[in-house]
């Protein structure tokens, strides 16, 4: 390999950032939905020729840009067998929650780019789709899946593209099969031009530095990447930490099998190197799609929490992203568990679990880097809201914050996404002005607050009221558990969901929720899970309990509760 000066390679990596970002930027302008359009439920990132990742786009979700290498090796592997090589002008479109991606409403589109005759990196871009033709409308809250079969279109390494001609079938297929077909028919388009603009920025570098110097330029940063995260691993003392976390499963189930279900992540750091084992984490459900992919989830929810707690922004600055952050790192998970399930169990609603997965990694590590960790994490939900108007399919999907656990120096972050969703909310004026719905409160919870030198971070409190008669489904977490408190600080406050009927009666409801019909005029009321805190209460500054009083956060009464010894 050619070496390189540093200042070049820099150069070269910020072009291929640079790339990453337009394509996002692209993409959520030219998307007809709000998932990608306002939450940014999308991921754009190059690849070298054998799927290695080169660049993400910042603004994309960890669950969106982190599965794209997997996407492209399984790809390459599918076409192999096929013995149909990716072309010049094919466009490549693959969703497979066994073949890379995290889970099937996830859909990659997948450019080859050729420096002449030569296969030279991918250009790919995914994105959420708000349905994907599955067993009832949406493409969240299918939490009564039984199987892959149930969760909708499998496209695996299909050519929508081949070698520039429109392969058309496809695309009668996909509008066919499913609802609100021109939202996601249109998503999906602009999901294509995204990727060849990135695959042309991609030659247009290459052009200009020419294809030896551009590889060695992201060998060399690839190289840097592993380096410092080598570096992180070292400065950990030897030995194994383990911490146990639990998701709710399916609560309302009478077999006691499908909830309460552990979580178990055992770090084993030996000198520059890290193995996360999992073993001891529940068994799959067979039938229930809370299983989580190894590849594409489980990996992801992994990589992401090392990085951040490892290597975080504030004290290292830019690090390029890249797949030499995951070399040190091995994981672990025994075949048939939640986290490494057989194909086909279900894995739709593997959103929640991951989450879950990455708090309980977060957990592990607060044994040997307390400093550097928050207390438990609420986890969030998503529900599906769906009609019929004049014959035609309204889908709508919402992703409802959670919240941080207090950290160390630094109250915990209120009604947020965490670890590694990262979307943002939709505005309620976007809501309103698309979809038969009412927004009649999104505000903080009041006196909810997980007591620490450092507080847990406040959930949201978020209530519907449907127009028209309507369907939601939903799936989340954090009913049955509070997120866990930490050296000292109070553990944080569970979620809730209830069905406001018209009439007024009242119905709650657990936090997974098959498709369920409603009326024009009834509610849906969801208390966000408020995290964990951090440190003794008797800590806490009294100009920090006074400022969340006045906020509004807390009553007066519940602050001399939560920290009578600090009042002293």
């Amino acid at each position: 390999m050619t070496r390189i000066d540093p200042v070049t390679a820099a150069v070269i990596q910020g072009g291929l950032e640079n790339i990453a970002v337009e394509m996002g930027h692209k993409l959520m302008r030219m998307s007809y939905s709000s998932i990608i359009r306002e939450s940014e439920d999308f991921g754009a990132a190059l690849t070298d020729a054998d799927g290695l990742q080169m660049c993400e786009c910042k603004m994309s979700t960890p669950l969106q840009s982190g599965p794209i290498p997997g996407y492209v090796r399984n790809v390459l592997e599918v076409l192999k067998e096929r013995g149909d090589p990716a072309r010049i002008g094919d466009v490549i479109m693959h969703n497979d929650p066994y073949g890379g991606a995290s889970h099937g409403p996830d859909v990659a589109f997948c450019v080859p780019v050729f420096l002449a005759e030569e296969l030279i990196g991918w250009s790919v871009t995914t994105a959420h789709h708000l349905d994907i033709g599955a067993l009832s409308p949406g493409s969240c809250g299918i939490v009564d899946a039984v199987d892959t079969y149930a969760e909708g279109l499998q496209f695996k390494a299909i050519k929508v593209y081949d070698r520039g001609v429109k392969n058309e079938a496809v695309w009668h297929i996909l509008r066919a099969n499913i609802r609100a077909q021109d939202l996601v028919v249109g998503d999906m388009e602009a999901q294509i031009e995204s990727a060849r603009i990135g695959a042309a920025r991609f030659l247009e570098l290459v052009g200009h530095h020419g294809l030896e110097q551009t590889m060695a330029a992201f060998h060399d940063l690839m190289d840097y990447s592993e380096r410092l995260m080598r570096s992180a691993i070292r400065d950990l003392p030897d030995g194994d930490y383990s911490a146990t976390t639990y998701l709710d499963g399916f609560l309302d189930d009478p077999d006691p099998s499908r909830s309460k279900l552990p979580l178990v992540v055992t770090l084993k750091v030996r000198g520059d190197a890290l193995t996360v084992d999992l073993t001891g984490t529940a068994p799959q459900l067979p039938d229930k799609p809370i299983n989580m992919p190894l590849i594409g989830t489980v990996d992801c929810a992994v990589w992401l929490t090392i990085r951040s707690i490892l290597l975080d922004t504030v004290s290292y600055g830019n690090i390029p992203q890249n797949s030499g952050l995951t070399r040190p790192i091995e994981i672990v998970a025994p075949k048939g568990c939640l986290a490494n399930p057989i194909f086909p169990a279900p894995v739709i609603a593997r959103f929640c679990s991951g989450n879950q997965l990455a708090d309980t990694v977060m957990r592990a590590f607060a044994q040997v880097v307390p400093q550097q960790v928050s207390a438990g994490i609420g986890n969030l939900r998503v529900v599906a809201i769906s009609g019929l108007k004049a014959g035609n399919h309204w889908v709508h999907m919402e992703i409802m914050e959670g919240s941080y656990g207090g950290r160390f120096g630094m109250d915990g972050m209120d009604a947020v996404d965490t670890l590694y969703a990262n979307t943002r909310n939709n505005p309620v004026e976007d809501i309103e002005s698309h979809i038969p719905l009412r927004v009649e409160r999104y505000e903080l919870r009041e006196d909810a607050m997980a007591a620490g030198q450092w507080r847990g971070g406040i959930g949201a409190i978020r209530e519907f009221t449907f127009l028209e008669d309507a369907g939601f489904s939903l799936e989340g977490d954090g009913h049955a558990f509070e997120p866990w408190g930490f050296d000292g600080g109070a553990d944080g406050h569970v979620a809730s969901l209830t069905l406001i009927r018209s009439d007024g009666t009242e119905q709650m409801l657990p936090s997974k929720v098959p498709y369920f019909k409603v009326k024009a005029g009834d509610r849906l009321v969801s208390l966000g899970p408020c995290g964990g805190g951090y440190g003794d209460a008797a800590l806490r500054p009294r100009e920090a309990i006074a400022a969340d009083v006045a906020d509004g956060l807390i009553c007066a009464d519940v602050a001399r509760r939560l920290f009578a010894q600090a009042e002293k």
